[in-house]
């Protein structure tokens, strides 16, 4: 096969949503269409002996929800899928933000009782900046819920899109019949089995044919008529420019549990949705369809495999094939590496692959070479940007709680912070460490993981800190900076890559700091 034609079968995409909407379960049932699982395992309910493929950290399976983003790869009619299951937790949406640049585009996932929560509005407005195309998919129809229009409104409103329903419900929860698909213009009914509503659809092309009254009855043939009378009224018809270019967000309706409307989403998925896109770096726009291999960091874990102490750096290929074996420039280091064995996921498994192509991501064996946001070349120097560290808002101090394991405990603190699982901070004055943490129950994650991988035990200890900022003097020799130094010199510490960070006690202090020394630049971002 071609290059080129490699290139135009990739769809790599994210799925974003509040906690509990049904991300990874979606993930689940797309990966049953791929053939990739036999069973697909529910979230939920502890009586399923099968935990979700996807969720493979211990932590993870104890709480019901997913703290790592997990990479999944499939073939469906002969487009590769790459998914990135990303954490709806809003304490690990700092891992969701760095996967969105990693991915061409988005499906959002709505609960249909809860509607639009806030964790979905922060992660579509990063899709809206960055011009990203979403699919929303609003999931659970088999329960009561919102009404459809409501709905539609809704998300116009409150995440700012312009929508256009692909598909539309026949009644919901207790009464519903099906979905009829605008897209494909068909009927899906709805029977409750998940292994009969994935094939059973029938072809309507004519809304006022009788047949439709036989399926679903009269009353709902006649409220569906005037639905759809409605949608067609109200909403733009489907535009493909429009959603590529990030200004059209088409809706499908479905019960991802129950494997229904799934289907109608991924074959709709594969024929609108981009192919691999173009990325900006610090020196030029690079094409996927170069010759030359880039790629970048966007994800290290840790310990995949409790088995083996590894670490893996994700990387998402860009531009040019990535070949093993072949040495690579590490643009920072400004030294080449090569890997024998890269890996393509599947959740759990891992395989080893020789080639692969601009939109697929590769997990590389790392012995700590690795940091998030470094590019790989085959010899230009560029490097990619937009992978920001945010200003952490929990801070706590971190002892060893066993001196026996002094090593270990760096060990294991040094790799989490590599990971980006959080931030650390030294102080300046003491030399004490300090952990800062975008969302509180990281701290928790931290601990365990450090005791159960490292064999580290640390406690915390409450540090009062409103906020941490890094800070840029315009000259570093100025009297103003010294005094700055010298006032503040117990809120200061510096970060893992020696940048001065101001450990601001409360706002006001903050904003005292900002309008006393005039030269000095304050950030709420590492990457300035």
């Amino acid at each position: 096969m071609k290059f080129s034609d490699e290139i135009k079968r990739r769809r790599t995409f994210g799925i974003i949503s509040h906690p509990d909407a049904g991300k990874t379960t979606l993930t689940e049932k797309l990966l049953l269409f791929g053939g990739a699982i036999q069973e697909a395992g529910a979230v939920k309910s502890n009586k399923i002996k099968k935990g979700a493929t996807s969720d493979f950290m211990e932590i993870e399976r104890q709480r019901g929800i997913s703290v790592a983003t997990s990479v999944l790869a499939f073939e469906y009619k002969d487009i590769k899928i790459n998914i990135l299951d990303t954490p709806g937790h809003k304490d690990f949406a700092e891992d969701t933000f760095r996967t969105l640049t990693a991915v061409d585009s988005v499906i959002v996932v709505i609960d249909v009782a809860k509607g639009v929560e806030e964790q979905t509005e922060k992660l579509v407005e990063v899709c809206r900046m960055r011009n990203i195309p979403m699919i929303v998919f609003v999931n659970k129809l088999d329960r009561e819920g919102k009404d459809a229009f409501e709905l539609l409104d809704e998300i116009e409103q409150k995440l700012n899109l312009t929508v256009t329903p692909l598909s539309f419900p026949i009644g919901m929860g207790y009464d519903f019949k099906g979905i009829y698909n605008i897209w494909e213009q068909n009927v899906n009914l709805f029977t409750g089995d998940p292994r009969k509503d994935i094939e059973e659809t029938v072809e309507i092309s004519d809304l006022a044919s009788s047949e439709l009254d036989k399926l679903i009855g009269e009353k709902a043939a006649s409220t569906l008529r005037d639905e759809l009378e409605l949608v067609h009224g109200v909403y733009p018809d489907f535009d493909k420019e429009e959603y590529l270019a990030g200004s059209q967000q088409p809706v499908f309706f479905g019960s991802a549990l129950n494997n229904f409307g799934v289907r109608e989403l991924l074959d709709c998925f594969i024929t609108i949705a981009p192919t691999p896109r173009p990325k900006d770096s610090d020196t030029r726009k690079v094409l996927p369809d170069e010759k030359d291999f880039t790629g970048f960091v966007f994800k290290i874990h840790a310990n995949m495999d409790p088995k083996h102490r590894d670490r893996l750096a994700f990387v998402k290929i860009v531009s040019g094939k990535f070949e093993r074996n072949t040495p690579y420039l590490h643009v920072r280091h400004n030294k080449k590496l090569k890997f024998s064995s890269p890996n393509a996921f599947f959740a759990e498994k891992k395989e080893i692959v020789d080639v692969s192509y601009p939109g697929d991501i590769v997990g590389l064996h790392d012995t700590g070479n690795f940091k998030i946001g470094d590019t790989l070349t085959e010899g230009e120097e560029l490097q990619y940007k937009g992978i920001p560290s945010f200003s952490p808002e929990h801070f706590r101090y971190i002892n060893n709680a066993d001196p026996m394991k002094s090593k270990q405990l760096e060990k294991g603190i040094d790799q989490l912070m590599d990971e980006g699982v959080a931030q650390l901070f030294t102080l300046e004055m003491n030399g004490r460490k300090v952990i800062g943490t975008v969302g509180a129950l990281q701290f928790e994650v931290i601990q365990y993981r450090l005791e159960h991988e490292y064999g580290a035990k640390c406690t915390y200890e409450n540090l009062n800190v409103h906020k941490a900022c890094w800070v840029e003097p315009e000259d570093p020799k100025s009297e103003e900076f010294k005094d700055f130094k010298r006032v503040k010199s117990k809120y200061l510490a510096k970060d893992k890559r020696g940048q001065l960070v101001f450990l601001a006690d409360s706002a006001f202090s903050l904003q005292m700091a900002q309008q006393k020394y005039q030269s000095l630049k304050f950030h709420f971002t590492s990457e300035f």
